[in-house]
């Protein structure tokens, strides 16, 4: 998320009630979690396993919970709580907006775009030309559509990521700030659901066509031209190079990229990442030719074991 003004070292860790290293007007310009950050973002490290890669990252300010040297061109604001206080400041420079009307007053709709009653469509939302939204679809606070998209009847965009934080007391919920973005004619099916990104934005690329019942995860961007089976689940933070097709029931794992032009057959389950310009199949997936020879020598074993056997007797 950036921020609409630079603010500066001091303004936030004085918020935050904390200690900082580094000059009091060094600029913060964006928030972001760690997979998002770019140069002059924020960000927050809370456990020692990920400190190097915080400090080592892109990000030029960290919430960290250890008093370390802050990196050259970096400062530090030190806290008990470093996840809590990133949460503290999504909430100051992305709150919450009620909104009391289906189509709030400050969404911008395009010339010829059809609104269907029963859909909700939110704070500074921002629709393309000749789009339709069907019955029942919610369109959550800021996320971005192109021109000629189509979303069908009770789907869902930008609803908060699933991205929770476990302790002895509970879950603590990482406050989502970010915003999905569906580019020029993109066709969305029915019951389909698509989370914004933590901090960052979750992005749907020019021609894909979703099924129903799809599910995406935060901050995963899905390229141009693609084709999304229905009951598939991607995982958060993947992505999904252009041309590429999952068929029925397909489950992606995060943090993966999935090759331009791979085909998925139906029912597979991707734990890794693949290249492009191939066809995987299985659980985990596999090149089809390979998982497909497995099954035809699974099914000669009963016979193998009988042979076997009998040699014994």
């Amino acid at each position: 998320m950036k921020l609409p003004h630079p603010v500066t070292l001091q303004e936030i860790a004085t918020f935050l009630g904390a200690q900082y290293s580094g000059p009091s007007d060094f600029p913060v310009t964006g928030i972001n979690e760690i997979h998002m950050v770019t140069a002059g973002d924020l960000t927050f490290v809370d456990h020692p396993k990920y400190y190097s890669k915080a400090l080592t990252s892109k990000a030029t300010t960290i919430l960290i919970n250890q008093r370390v040297e802050a990196p050259d061109g970096k400062s530090l604001i030190f806290c008990d709580d470093p996840f809590a206080d990133f949460v503290k400041l999504g909430r100051k420079y992305n709150p919450f907006m009620a909104c009391n009307s289906a189509i709030s007053p400050t969404a911008s709709i395009g010339e010829n775009t059809v609104i269907q009653p029963g859909a909700f469509i939110g704070n500074k939302v921002s629709i393309g030309k000749n789009c339709i939204i069907h019955s029942n679809v919610s369109i959550y606070d800021g996320c971005i559509l192109g021109d000629n998209v189509i979303i069908h009847a009770n789907s869902v965009i930008g609803a908060d990521a699933y991205y929770f934080q476990r302790k002895p007391e509970g879950y603590r919920k990482l406050e989502s700030c970010g915003t999905v973005v569906i580019a020029d004619n993109v066709e969305i099916g029915a019951l389909c659901s698509i989370d914004r990104g933590v901090s960052g934005d979750t992005y749907i690329g020019h021609g894909t066509k979703f099924d129903n019942h799809v599910q995406v995860g935060h901050d995963t961007q899905i390229g141009n031209n693609c084709l999304i089976g229905a009951h598939s689940a991607i995982a958060g933070v993947t992505r999904i190079e252009d041309d590429v097709i999952l068929w029925a029931r397909v489950v992606i794992n995060k943090d993966i990229v999935i090759g331009k032009g791979a085909i998925i057959l139906a029912t597979s389950g991707l734990d890794k990442s693949v290249p492009g310009g191939k066809t995987y199949f299985g659980s985990p997936a596999e090149e089809a030719w390979k998982k497909w020879r497995e099954m035809v020598a699974v099914k000669q074993l009963p016979g193998i074991l009988q042979k076997i056997d009998n040699k014994g007797k």
